[in-house]
């Protein structure tokens, strides 16, 4: 499975990255570009632990048992529910969310695991940082699909 302390991969996400335009449509999903740019952004912050979230019941309940569909090759369901917390207004701007994804990506990847969060995921609960790795790519891909990118 992809990681993003892999360098190679982190250039394929940021080539893919460049793909998208303010006018990118989903194929799925609710969320314009800007929005799954910012969306992005957040779970990276939760990556590097710059930003922590309370545990969500549901994923005090199932999150552990949930936590393989998130770490194996299988693509991410279109359509899944995100955290609530991860909404977003409609009015973000492409050009400054697609910039703060890109160099919050660099960062996780030259931080390496060593640096990587220490604090739960507010679904799947602890996280190894092979796990935050595999994690945040698999997170960062499923989006992209979602605009064809």
């Amino acid at each position: 499975m992809k990681t993003l302390y892999d360098q190679s991969v982190v250039n394929e996400v940021l080539t893919r990255l460049d793909q998208l335009t303010p006018q990118s449509q989903p194929v799925w999903g609710k969320m314009n570009v800007s929005q799954m740019l910012a969306h992005c952004s957040i779970f990276q912050d939760l990556a590097l632990g710059n930003r922590t979230e309370t545990r969500s019941w549901l994923g005090l309940l199932v999150g552990k048992f949930a936590s393989p569909i998130f770490f194996n090759d299988k693509p991410l369901p279109k359509n899944m529910s995100t955290l609530l917390v991860m909404d977003l207004p409609d009015h973000e701007d492409f050009i400054i969310e697609k910039e703060h994804l890109k160099q919050k990506l660099l960062t996780f990847q030259q931080n390496g695991p060593d640096k990587c969060s220490s604090h739960p995921h507010p679904f799947f609960g602890r996280l190894t940082p092979e796990q935050w790795g595999k994690g945040v790519y698999k997170h960062v891909d499923h989006h992209l699909k979602q605009f064809n990118a």
